[in-house]
C-alpha cells in the first residue's frame, strides 16, 4: 500500500567551513609580528646611521686590508651601538690577540719538543737537562709531573692540568680582568688595550694616539694578533681533527 511520504518543516543547520590553513597562517604571522614590533627599537635618523657607520671605520685597527673601511660583518655587529661599545670590541680583539700570539708560541715550543726548566729546578725533558726521576709533580694527587706534561701533544696537556691548576689560571685571568677594566674604565687617557702594564718601558713618556712610532706599533700589534688567532684557530682544528689543515704545520 502507497504512502505519502512525511514532509518536516525541519532543515539543517549550514556547515561551516574550516579556516584555511593559509589564512591560519597569515593571523598567526600577524599577532608575532604586531608583539615584536612592540619590543623594536625606535627609527635611527640616517644622519646618526651616517655618524655611527664614519666612526667604526675611523676607528683605530680598521686598515688597507678591508679597504679602510670596517667589515660588512663587523659594521652589522656595531651598528646602533655608542662609542663605548666600539672601545669595548677593540680591547676585546686586542687581548685575544696577546692570548693568541702566546698560544702559538706555546704549541710551537710543545711540539718541537723545546721546554725549559722550572725556576732552574730538576724538571726534566727539556732543552736544559735529560729526562729525570726527580722531576718535581705539577699535581701529587694525579701523580703528574712537569716531565709528563713536556712529552705530551698540546691538547692532551691541556686535558693534563688538574682541576686545582686551571681553578689557579681563573682566578689570576680574573684578577687581571678587574685590574684591566678599573683601567680601562675608570682612569682617563687609556687607549685601547693600554693596562698600565709596560715592565720595559716601551710606551713611557710616548703620546699613544699621536706617536707615529706608536701608532704604528699599536697597528702592528694588532695585525699580528689576528693572524695569531686563525693560527692557533687552525692549528689546534689540525690537532683535534688530523688533516684539517692541509698545508705545514708544526
Amino acid at each position: 500500500r502507497w504512502r505519502q511520504p512525511h514532509l518536516s518543516c525541519y532543515s539543517p543547520p549550514p556547515r561551516r567551513r574550516p579556516i584555511a590553513p593559509t589564512m591560519k597562517t597569515a593571523a598567526v604571522l600577524t599577532a608575532l609580528v604586531g608583539s615584536a614590533a612592540a619590543f623594536a627599537p625606535a627609527n635611527v635618523s640616517p644622519a646618526r646611521n651616517t655618524a655611527l657607520a664614519a666612526a667604526i671605520d675611523d676607528a683605530f685597527g680598521v686598515s688597507i686590508e678591508t679597504g679602510n673601511k670596517c667589515p660588512p660583518l663587523g659594521a652589522r655587529i656595531l651598528e646602533d651601538t655608542s662609542p663605548d661599545a666600539i672601545k669595548w670590541f677593540q680591547n676585546a680583539e686586542i687581548k685575544h690577540g696577546r692570548i693568541a700570539m702566546v698560544a702559538t708560541i706555546g704549541f710551537m715550543v710543545q711540539k718541537f719538543g723545546v721546554h725549559f726548566p722550572l725556576y732552574l729546578g730538576p724538571t726534566g725533558s727539556n732543552a736544559f737537562s735529560p729526562a729525570s726521576d726527580q722531576a718535581w709533580l705539577l699535581s701529587s694527587s694525579s701523580g703528574v709531573t712537569f716531565s709528563d706534561i713536556s712529552t705530551a701533544a698540546p691538547l692532551d696537556a691541556i686535558s693534563m692540568v688538574p682541576a686545582a691548576g686551571w681553578l689557579q689560571i681563573f682566578f689570576v685571568a680574573g684578577w687581571f680582568e678587574c685590574v684591566a677594566f678599573d683601567r680601562q674604565w675608570n682612569q682617563e687617557g687609556r687607549v685601547p688595550g693600554d693596562y698600565g702594564y709596560d715592565p720595559l718601558g716601551f710606551t713611557k713618556g710616548k703620546d699613544m694616539e699621536k706617536d707615529e712610532k706608536m701608532l704604528s706599533l699599536r697597528m702592528k700589534e694588532i695585525k699580528n694578533g689576528r693572524v695569531a688567532m686563525m693560527t692557533i684557530a687552525a692549528w689546534a682544528s689540525n690537532e683535534a681533527i688530523p688533516g684539517a689543515l692541509p698545508v705545514w704545520h708544526p
